[in-house]
C-alpha cells in the first residue's frame, strides 16, 4: 500500500508580506511652476445715463463704437472683441423714504483678448480715449498652462516620494519607492493681483502702468507608499 502527501497550493505558500497587507505611509505632495503670462484678457466698456431710454441707448452706442474702432486700430483683430455684459437699469434717487425716478443707466462691456501682455495699458488707455469709462477687470492667463501644470505635477510627485521617504526613515523602515496609489487632489493658476475694477475719469494719469508679473501654476497630489521594517526581508 502505497500513501501520498498533497502538494501544497500556492495559495498556501504566500509570502509574510504583501503589498496588501504591508504598513502604508500617505503624502501630499506639492509642486509649483512660475511662469510669464502670454495672454491678457481686458473687459472694459462705457455706463451711460440719461432720463430718456433712447437717449441713453444712442450715447453708449457711439461711445462703444468709438472704443472699438479703436481698438481696430490696434491691430486688435474683431473676434478678440466681443460683447460680455449688455444690461438696461432704472436709476432712483430716495428722498424721505420715496423713490423717485431718475432716469435710465445703460452698461456696455467688451471683453478684449491680446496676446501681447506688453500693451495691456495701451489698450486701455486707447480705449478710454475713446469714451471707454469702466474698468471691469483685467487678468493675465497662460495660452500653453498645461505645459507648465505637468512640470508642477512631476514635482509634486516627487516631493511626496521625498516625505514618504523621510518618513519611513526616520522610522527606522524601508520605503517601497513605487507608490501602490497616487490621487492628482487639485490644480490651480494663481494670478498676480489682478487690476481693480474702477470707474474711469477724464483726468485718469496717461500711461496707465500695467505690470503682468508672473502666474503661478501649482500642483497638489496624494501618494499611498508601502514598507517594511528592515529587520525582515522584501518579498
Amino acid at each position: 500500500m502505497y500513501y501520498s502527501h498533497p502538494l501544497s497550493s500556492p495559495a498556501m505558500t504566500a509570502p509574510l508580506f504583501s503589498h496588501s497587507n504591508r504598513p502604508s505611509i500617505e503624502v501630499t505632495g506639492e509642486g509649483t511652476v512660475s511662469a510669464a503670462p502670454n495672454k491678457a484678457i481686458i473687459v472694459l466698456g462705457v455706463i451711460t445715463e440719461s432720463p430718456s431710454l433712447s437717449t441713453a441707448q444712442s450715447e453708449n452706442a457711439s461711445a462703444v463704437t468709438n472704443v472699438i474702432n479703436a481698438l481696430l486700430r490696434l491691430n486688435i483683430p474683431r473676434e478678440q472683441i466681443q460683447t460680455v455684459t449688455y444690461r438696461i437699469e432704472i436709476q432712483y434717487n430716495y428722498e424721505d423714504g420715496t423713490q423717485i425716478f431718475r432716469g435710465y443707466q445703460v452698461t456696455h462691456l467688451l471683453q478684449i483678448t491680446i496676446d501681447r501682455v506688453e500693451q495691456t495699458g495701451l489698450v486701455v488707455d486707447t480705449a478710454v480715449n475713446s469714451g471707454a469709462n469702466f474698468v471691469s477687470s483685467i487678468r493675465f492667463t497662460i495660452a500653453n498652462s498645461e505645459i507648465y501644470y505637468n512640470q508642477a505635477l512631476s514635482t509634486a510627485i516627487q516631493n511626496a516620494g521625498n516625505k514618504a521617504n523621510t518618513i519611513a526613515r526616520t522610522l527606522g523602515a524601508t520605503l517601497v519607492r513605487t507608490p501602490v496609489k497616487i490621487t492628482e487632489e487639485t490644480r490651480f493658476i494663481e494670478p498676480p493681483i489682478p487690476f481693480q475694477a474702477s470707474l474711469l475719469t477724464e483726468g485718469a494719469a496717461i500711461p496707465t502702468p500695467i505690470q503682468p508679473g508672473e502666474l503661478e501654476i501649482r500642483a497638489v497630489v496624494r501618494a499611498q507608499y508601502t514598507f517594511f521594517d528592515r529587520s525582515f526581508p522584501s518579498y
